[in-house]
């Protein structure tokens, strides 16, 4: 046998070698990230640890102190599925994606965004939700107003620190001064207290405070601010948790069950008796 017919089998076999070891090296990687996700975990704990930040209709305190809300219905269904417990835990909304990373609870189901900016730091789910933001407007400060000269250095805006509108506003109304604060109710008490001309929320609150505060409060809503959707905001590094949820809200849109836990929340008033005396 030539010396090139050796080194050719030589080259060969290495070849079929490596070939072979490469699957194995991908599968025993795959196999230990599956084991390191937090499907993992929660399966072995027998809870999700979910966390959110207080919103009304996402999630809210009913009359008796009990959480409730579009969120709480997900979450609880999700773990019902799963076959262990819901565990929420409550968290201001600017802290919230830090405690997600610090692993105070292996997700977020928290009506989040998704934008660009915070998928630099968590990956998303695909949509749970959809939503968009409409403006609500102290009536009597912005009588006879257009939404063009709100962006002025005299109005003031009110909004929840580190959501979405806050965003919007600094967009939209670049020129207008803007109050922040840790929760939407401090934002809208601004407008009712006349210490400010407009915020910007959802389209589903802005809608519903107005009626409750018909004499004071008013909106507009042929304007619709960033439509977009709501997805679970998970650690990055976690495909498998990723693919589950994913197949969970895919599962739930075809049956109908999220479209009809939101026209519940988002569209009616048959819960507001549940967080009013």
């Amino acid at each position: 046998m030539s010396m090139k017919t050796r080194l050719f089998g030589a080259v060969m076999a290495a070849g079929a070698a490596l070939g072979l070891a490469v699957p194995a090296t991908a599968q025993t990687a795959t196999q230990a990230l599956s084991r390191e996700s937090v499907i993992e975990t929660i399966k072995e704990d027998g809870v999700i640890r979910i966390g959110l930040s207080l919103f009304v209709p996402w999630s809210m305190r009913d009359v008796n102190g009990d959480l409730i809300g579009y969120e709480l219905d997900v979450g609880r269904k999700l773990a019902a599925d799963m076959g262990v417990e819901a565990e929420f835990v409550p968290t201001a909304w600017d802290g919230i994606i830090p405690a997600l990373l610090a692993g105070n609870f292996d997700v977020i189901i928290s009506g989040m965004s998704v934008t660009t900016q915070r998928n630099l730091t968590v990956n998303f789910s695909d949509p749970y939700a959809f939503t968009g933001m409409s403006v609500l407007l102290n009536t009597a400060m912005t009588e006879g107003m257009s939404l063009d000269e709100l962006n002025d250095p005299s109005v003031t805006f009110a909004a929840r620190r580190g959501a979405t509108p806050v965003e919007v506003i600094m967009d939209v109304f670049p020129n207008a001064e803007l109050l922040l604060f840790d929760e939407d109710g401090a934002a809208v008490q601004e407008l009712l207290n006349g210490n400010a001309h407009a915020t910007v929320t959802q389209i589903s609150t802005v809608n519903r405070i107005a009626r409750e505060f018909p004499d004071t409060l008013s909106t507009r809503p042929d304007v619709v601010y960033s439509p977009r959707g709501q997805a679970f905001a998970v650690r990055k590094g976690d495909p498998d948790a990723l693919f589950f949820f994913n197949t969970w809200i895919a599962q739930q849109w075809r049956t109908g069950w999220l479209e009809e836990r939101q026209r519940y929340w988002f569209e009616s008033n048959e819960w507001e008796h549940l967080v009013t005396q």
